[in-house]
């Protein structure tokens, strides 16, 4: 099944748990443990009972793209679930930060020095931040947030001395009709020779390859809800 045909005749519970068995099979042939891939419920545009029936069999984590639309849908969630954990996914401007934090437990997108230095201010005020994954624009799309390949070791280097920020990995989003297997593999190696595990790639229709490529988050919204509208 991709993301494409998800039957939607399905119902969410047999779809989560068909995407658990496409993660393990992917994980084993990989050689790696089923549990050292997270699951990230992307769960955008879709409303509060869309997705409680995968809160109800047990699924907490979950990724949105806005700031707004999380706000407007998972405080009351999370006064019956307060065990998620939320994971921004989608560009974050520095005038929506403070609504992030109150949100937010993972940012998958930090992706420049302006970003970063609000993250420190908000800490030296007393604010706890959130875990960091470093967004790295491999396909150098003018379009699309994220780093360049070529200035992420620098970025991260300044990350970790000038602003004391605890970076746990990288997060991409290949180009659209490219083979996604070579912007994985890149990813993986910037990350390996910056001595980072995290690895927040892959998505409905090709979570699998990310997986053997060393993926410890994927990303999966309508492989596990049905086609957005």
């Amino acid at each position: 099944m991709t993301a494409e045909d998800a039957n939607q005749n399905e119902t969410p519970e047999a779809r989560l748990a068909a995407i658990r068995g496409r993660i393990a099979s992917a994980a084993m042939e990989a050689g790696r443990a089923p549990e050292d891939v997270v699951l990230v419920a992307v769960s955008k545009t879709f409303d509060a009972e869309q997705i409680r029936p995968l809160l109800e069999a047990g699924h907490r984590v979950f990724g949105e793209n806005r700031v707004q639309e999380a706000a407007g849908k998972w405080p009351e969630l999370r006064e019956q679930y307060p065990d998620v954990e939320l994971h921004l996914i989608g560009p974050l401007q520095t005038n929506k930060l403070e609504d992030a934090l109150e949100l937010f437990d993972v940012f998958h997108t930090l992706d420049r020095p302006k970003l970063a230095e609000a993250l420190v201010k908000a800490r030296s005020k007393g604010r706890k931040l959130p875990r960091l994954f470093v967004q790295v624009n491999t396909g150098e799309e003018p379009q699309k947030a994220g780093l360049a390949p070529g200035d992420v070791d620098a970025f991260l280097a300044r990350c970790r001395r000038e602003w004391q920020l605890e970076i746990e990995g990288l997060m991409c989003i290949p180009p659209l009709g490219e083979e996604p297997a070579l912007h994985f593999a890149l990813l993986e190696k910037v990350a390996r020779r910056n001595g980072l595990s995290g690895l927040s790639m892959g998505m409905s229709g090709d979570f699998e390859i990310a997986i053997k490529l060393g993926a410890s988050h994927v990303r999966i919204g309508s492989a596990l809800f049905g086609s957005r509208a």
